[in-house]
């Protein structure tokens, strides 16, 4: 089982840049709103992409989707510690939390 963040870690780890946070939506949900310098990285593009995505092994990583009740981000963190990265990490609430608590975001 993924290790989880709270919303206030990854606030501050964004905020410092110590962070690479993965979108696990994708598509259009990525491209309408998604936490600052989040990369969009859906479970059937990570084996494709994570050699230059995520070319450090050790990183501090973190994934979401949209709230508890999506899996999307779990299935990423899964194959990505399966993949042999070290430091992956869950923001369960996901992205619906991040914008209730009036946080910023992006769109592409």
């Amino acid at each position: 089982m993924t290790a989880l963040i709270a919303r206030d870690e990854l606030k501050a780890a964004i905020e410092a840049g110590t962070v690479t946070v993965l979108d696990t939506l994708g598509g259009e949900y990525y491209a309408k709103q998604h936490l600052p310098g989040a990369r969009e990285l859906v479970l059937a593009d990570v084996n494709a992409q994570v050699p230059t995505l995520l070319p450090d092994h050790d990183a501090e990583i973190v994934t979401y989707c949209s709230n508890p009740a999506c899996a999307n981000s779990g299935q990423v963190a899964d194959r990505l510690t399966a993949l042999g990265y070290t430091n992956v990490r869950k923001y369960r609430e996901g992205i619906e939390d991040w914008v209730e608590a009036g946080l910023p975001t992006e769109s592409a």
